[in-house]
């Protein structure tokens, strides 16, 4: 990995935050707005996993991290991700639901974690939305550039 300025924020909410109900399963359900910097002049693609490791160890929860948001192929100009949308051009994968979309955290017990993963790659990804997180991460390992996250927080 290069070394680089990559970010990732959003206006909704702070690293390691509270993620604002809107955004979650028990509101609207949309993805929150963010806000992504630093991308380098050699990327040449962006990928955005939002998953919930705390999922493994809740025990109503799936036993493993739940993948709630997989998009790929996200031009590297894009420097906003509005709420309730995707980049044009871009490729959103299957969550742990099995559905192309972003699901909002719905922890089922205690607070949970949520990591907005930002991933600057080298080249694009020749997957289609078929693909899951574990299919999407094989694709970039060797691809990878920089890397930003972005944490936040919920609790019912």
């Amino acid at each position: 990995m290069v070394d680089s300025n990559l970010a990732i924020g959003s206006p909704a909410f702070t690293d390691g935050g509270l993620i604002p109900i809107r955004y979650t399963a028990d509101g609207d359900n949309i993805n929150p707005p963010l806000v992504i910097s630093g991308v380098g002049q050699q990327v040449r693609t962006l990928v955005l996993i939002v998953d919930d490791p705390d999922a493994a160890n809740d025990p109503d929860g799936p036993g493993k991290t739940y993948d709630h948001w997989v998009v790929f192929n996200i031009p590297p100009k894009t420097r906003v991700i509005e709420e309730d949308s995707f980049p044009d051009n871009s490729v959103v994968g299957k969550n742990s639901s099995g559905k192309n979309s972003y699901f909002g955290p719905s922890p089922p017990n205690g607070t949970h974690s949520y990591h907005f993963k930002l991933y600057a790659l080298s080249q694009p990804l020749t997957l289609n939305e078929n693909v899951t997180k574990q299919d999407v991460e094989a694709a970039m390992e060797d691809k990878v550039i920089a890397q930003a996250s972005l944490i936040g927080r919920y609790a019912r």
